[in-house]
């Protein structure tokens, strides 16, 4: 698949965007996902950097805006990171906004966890309403 099958507008920067929890895919799935995409040709923005900090980068904004795809791997730990859940917002506003294709990939984990809140996804969620007590307008647009 050329780039060109994607229908790339001149503001697209990659064909596709990788949102995964590190931790859980990084070195695995999502290395070979984006190793097969890369074997044909497929611009794929992939956040090789580590730091941590509290926002996320504007480069990663840029990236999701500028993709015409986004893949989400939702992995057991992807909702206990506030930088995949800001990610996962965005995401979702390009794609509201701007008719950005979305494919969501469970790996490990059921998509009714992901779907209803339950399981791991649900444990996370608690743990940021403790930590973000102050923010609860926060959590609820990464619930929404």
């Amino acid at each position: 698949m050329a780039s060109s099958s994607f229908g790339l507008t001149s503001q697209s920067k990659y064909d596709v965007f990788l949102s995964f929890r590190g931790e859980d895919t990084r070195d695995n799935f999502t290395s070979h996902l984006h190793a097969a995409l890369c074997r044909k040709k497929i611009k794929t923005f992939i956040d090789e950097e580590l730091n941590r900090g509290d926002e996320i980068s504007p480069a990663i904004l840029k990236a999701i805006e500028g993709s015409k795809i986004t893949v989400i791997i939702f992995s057991k730990n992807y909702a206990s990171s506030k930088w995949c859940l800001d990610e996962l917002v965005k995401i979702l506003e390009c794609h509201k906004m701007n008719s950005q294709m979305v494919v969501p990939v469970f790996y490990r984990i059921d998509p009714s966890d992901v779907r209803k809140q339950s399981g791991r996804f649900k444990d996370a969620f608690v743990k940021h309403e403790e930590q973000f007590k102050d923010m609860p307008e926060k959590i609820q647009i990464w619930r929404a």
